[in-house]
C-alpha cells in the first residue's frame, strides 16, 4: 500500500502555499483529504503531482493549485452553503465538506456521480449532496448558496447561477471560448440586480455544456445573450476548415501535402497497424515527396535486418546470400506483408531504376533489432519452463503501447516465483539470438552502415528486454529513442541535404508532451525528438477513423482477425470529426487558429496497434490528448477497411526468395 501523506505534505507546503495560497481553512483541508481517493486506478502514485489528470467520462480531475485557487477566490468559510457545478471525481467537493456546512454538487455524467458517492461513503463525508444533472440551471431549490464553484468554462456566468447566490455571495468560473483562452472570473452579488467582477487569470478547463453553457460537442448562445447572436459548433467548424481528399490515384491527393515539402522530416502516422486507407493515404503523400521534393528516406516502424531486405530490393542491390529466413515471417505478419506495402514497394523499385544509385530512395526499419523474433524466442522458452509466466509475458507483449492502463499487469510479473528463476535464461535467450542475427549482417561486407547499425540495435535491444520485464516508462523511451537515433544515423549517411519519411504509429509520431503517456507517465517518443532536435523541419501528421474494419488479433502471437471498429467515442476528436459530414478530409489547424483554439482542449483520442480489444476499447485504446498540439496536421478516413494480407497468389516470379512478398 502506497502512503502518500509526505507528498501530500509537499504538495500543500511547494505547490498550494508556496504559489501563494494564504486561507489556512483551504490548506488544512487539502492536505486532510486523499487526493489519491479520486483519481483513476492505477493513477494514485501521481495523485500529488502538479497537473490535471484523466478520471473517465473525457473528463478530468484539476490541477491541485487550481482547485485551492477557486475555493480560496470563493471565500469558502465554515457555515457557508455552497454549490460546486462540474464535480468530476469528486474531489473539490470533499476538500470544501472540510470547510463548509454542506455541499451541494452537481455533475452531468451518471458514471462519475456514482463513482463520487462511494468515494464519500468510504471516507465518511456525510455533508455533500451530490446529484446527476444541467449544472448550467444550478439547484433552486437549495438556493440560495454562499459560494459557487464552477469546474468547467462557459460562454459567460448563467444567469440561473448568479441568481442562486445570496447577497454578497460569490461565484468563481472560467469563461471563454476553452483551449487556455478563458479567463477565471469571481462575481460578487452586491444587491439583487448588481455584481462585481474581478479576473483572476488565464486558465483551461472543459467546456461547460448545458442549458445556459455550451451545447454537446459545440457552442450555443447562452441564454443571456441576444438571439441573433450564432456560434458555430466544433464539427461546423471542422466541416469549414476541413479540405476534401481525393482518390488515391489522384495527383491531388499528393499536392495536398506540399506544403510540408521543405521539411527536413515528414512523419505520417496512422490510428491502427491494420486500415489499408493509412498505408494508401502515406504511399500517396511519400510518392509526391520524393518524386516532386527530393525526399530519399523511408523510415518505418519496423525491423531493421527485415527493412533491409526490402531496401535491398528496391535500390537494385544484390539480395543477402541465401538460405536465411525471409523477413516479415513473425507476428504480427499482416503490418508489413499486406498489398499495400506490397504496391508501395513495387513502386519504388521502378522509380529507383533509372536513378543513380547514389541518388536511389532506400527503405529502412528504425525499430528495436527483430522485437517479434525475440518475444517469440522467449514465449517458446516459459511455454517450456513456466506456462503461468507465459501467459504473463503474453499479456504485457499484448500492451507494447504507452496507452494501456493496466500497471497491475507488471506487478503481477514481478511478484511471480517463476518468473525470476526464468529471467536470466530467457535474457540469454534474446542475447542468443541477436549475436546470431548480428553475424548475417557482418557477413554482408558491401553495406558498412547495416553492420554498423546492427551493432547499435544489439546494444539497444539487449537493455530494450533487460528492462522491459520491470515495466514503467524507460522501455519506452529507450525503444523511441532508438528510433530516434537510427532516423539521424540515416540523415547523417545519406548528407546534409537529406530528407526523410517516417511511418509509424500515431502514438510514436504525435508530439507525447501534449499526449496522457507525456504527461502522465513520463514518456517521450519520436515526434518529441524531432521537434526538439529539427524545430520547424519537421511536420508531424496524424491519421484517425470513426469505424470500418481493421486487422488486429485479440492477443500476442494469436491470429490475425478482421475485427469491426467500433464507432468513435462520443467524447472523442474522432466524434467531432465523424459530426462534421466530411468523409475524408486533411486538417491543418495551423491555417485556422480559431478552430485550433477551440480543439487545444485536452479529449479522447483512439489508439489501436496489432491488438484490438473492443470490449475493453475506453480503457484500453483511447487516452488524452491535445491534438493540435500532438500533430502539425490530421488526415481523416471517416470509414476505413481492413488490410489485405499477402498469400501465395501475390508470388513474383523471378524475384529473390529473400524478397518478403515472394512466396
Amino acid at each position: 500500500m502506497l502512503d502518500l501523506s509526505r507528498f501530500r505534505n509537499r504538495m500543500v507546503e511547494t505547490q498550494l502555499a508556496g504559489r501563494g495560497i494564504r486561507d489556512r481553512n483551504v490548506l488544512d483541508a487539502m492536505r486532510e483529504v486523499p487526493r489519491e481517493a479520486f483519481v483513476e486506478p492505477g493513477f494514485e502514485e501521481f495523485a500529488y503531482e502538479d497537473g490535471p489528470l484523466p478520471i473517465g467520462a473525457g473528463q478530468t480531475i484539476s490541477q491541485p493549485y487550481i482547485v485551492a485557487l477557486m475555493i480560496e477566490a470563493a471565500e469558502v468559510k465554515p457555515g457557508n452553503r455552497v454549490l460546486e457545478v462540474g464535480a468530476g471525481s469528486g474531489y473539490a467537493a470533499a476538500v470544501m465538506s472540510r470547510i463548509a456546512k454542506t455541499v451541494y454538487a452537481i455533475e452531468r455524467h451518471p458514471s462519475l456521480v456514482e463513482s463520487a458517492q462511494h468515494r464519500f461513503g468510504r471516507l465518511g463525508y456525510g455533508n455533500i449532496d451530490l446529484r446527476v444533472g444541467d449544472g448550467t440551471r444550478g439547484l433552486p431549490e437549495a438556493a440560495p448558496f454562499d459560494a459557487i464553484l464552477v469546474a468547467a468554462g462557459g460562454p459567460d456566468v448563467p444567469r440561473a447561477l448568479r441568481e442562486q447566490l445570496t447577497i454578497g455571495g460569490r461565484i468563481v468560473i472560467p469563461v471563454g471560448p476553452g483551449g487556455g483562452h478563458q479567463r477565471l472570473l469571481k462575481a460578487t452579488r452586491t444587491t439583487e440586480t448588481d455584481y462585481e467582477e474581478e479576473d483572476l487569470g488565464a486558465v483551461s478547463f472543459v467546456p461547460l455544456i448545458g442549458e445556459q453553457g455550451w451545447a454537446e460537442g459545440g457552442r450555443r448562445r447562452a441564454a443571456n445573450q441576444p438571439a441573433n447572436s450564432r456560434y458555430q459548433s466544433l464539427p461546423e467548424m471542422i466541416a469549414d476548415a476541413a479540405e476534401p481528399l481525393p482518390e488515391f490515384s489522384d495527383p491531388g491527393f499528393g499536392e495536398l501535402f506540399d506544403r510540408f515539402a521543405d521539411r527536413r522530416v515528414v512523419l505520417l502516422g496512422e490510428a491502427s497497424h491494420g486500415t489499408s486507407e493509412f498505408y494508401r493515404a502515406r504511399a500517396a503523400i511519400t510518392r509526391r515527396l520524393i518524386e516532386k521534393h527530393g525526399f530519399t528516406i523511408v523510415a518505418v516502424e519496423a525491423d531493421w535486418p527485415d527493412a533491409a531486405a526490402l531496401d535491398r530490393y528496391v535500390r537494385h542491390h544484390q539480395p543477402f546470400r541465401p538460405g536465411l529466413e525471409a523477413p516479415f515471417r513473425r507476428f504480427p505478419t499482416w503490418m508489413w506483408r499486406n498489398t499495400d506495402v506490397d504496391a508501395f514497394i513495387g513502386w519504388l523499385r521502378a522509380h529507383n531504376d533509372p536513378i543513380e544509385p547514389e541518388q536511389r530512395t532506400g527503405f529502412y526499419g528504425l525499430d528495436i533489432y527483430n522485437m517479434s523474433a525475440s518475444i517469440a524466442a522467449v514465449l517458446t522458452y516459459l511455454d517450456r519452463v513456466d506456462p503461468e509466466a507465459a501467459v504473463i509475458a503474453r499479456e504485457r507483449y499484448g500492451c507494447l503501447t504507452p496507452w494501456q492502463k493496466e500497471p497491475s499487469t507488471y506487478g503481477r510479473a514481478v511478484l511471480t516465483s517463476g518468473y525470476g528463476k526464468c529471467e536470466q535464461a530467457v535474457l540469454q535467450q534474446c542475447q542468443d539470438l541477436l549475436r546470431k542475427q548480428l553475424e548475417y549482417g557482418e557477413a554482408d561486407g558491401d553495406n558498412f552502415l547495416d553492420a554498423t547499425q546492427n551493432a547499435r540495435l544489439v546494444a539497444s535491444a539487449e537493455r530494450y528486454y533487460r528492462i522491459m520485464y520491470y515495466g514503467g516508462a524507460e522501455s519506452w523511451n529507450l525503444r523511441d529513442t532508438h528510433m530516434f537515433e537510427t532516423l539521424e544515423h540515416l540523415l547523417q549517411a545519406r548528407g546534409p541535404q537529406s530528407k526523410a519519411v517516417v511511418w509509424a504509429h500515431n502514438s510514436h509520431i504525435g508530439d507525447a508532451r501534449h499526449t496522457e503517456m507525456g504527461v502522465i507517465r513520463d514518456e517521450l517518443n519520436i515526434g518529441q525528438l524531432c521537434r526538439e532536435r529539427f524545430g520547424e523541419e519537421a511536420a508531424l501528421i496524424g491519421f484517425g477513423t470513426h469505424t470500418g474494419t481493421v486487422a488486429a488479433a485479440s492477443d500476442w502471437d494469436g491470429d490475425m482477425e478482421i475485427k469491426r471498429v467500433q464507432p468513435s467515442h462520443p467524447d472523442s476528436y474522432e466524434r467531432l470529426c465523424h459530426d462534421a459530414g466530411v468523409t475524408r478530409f486533411l486538417l491543418d489547424p495551423g491555417r485556422h487558429e480559431t478552430l485550433r483554439q477551440q480543439l487545444l482542449e485536452p479529449r479522447l483520442e483512439r489508439f489501436i496497434g496489432v491488438i484490438y480489444r473492443p470490449d475493453t476499447e475506453l480503457m484500453s485504446h483511447y487516452a488524452d490528448a491535445s491534438l493540435p498540439q500532438q500533430f502539425d496536421a490530421w488526415v481523416w478516413f471517416d470509414e476505413t477497411s481492413a488490410v489485405t494480407p499477402l498469400g501465395p497468389k501475390h508470388a513474383k516470379p523471378g524475384l529473390p526468395d529473400t524478397y518478403p512478398f515472394g512466396l
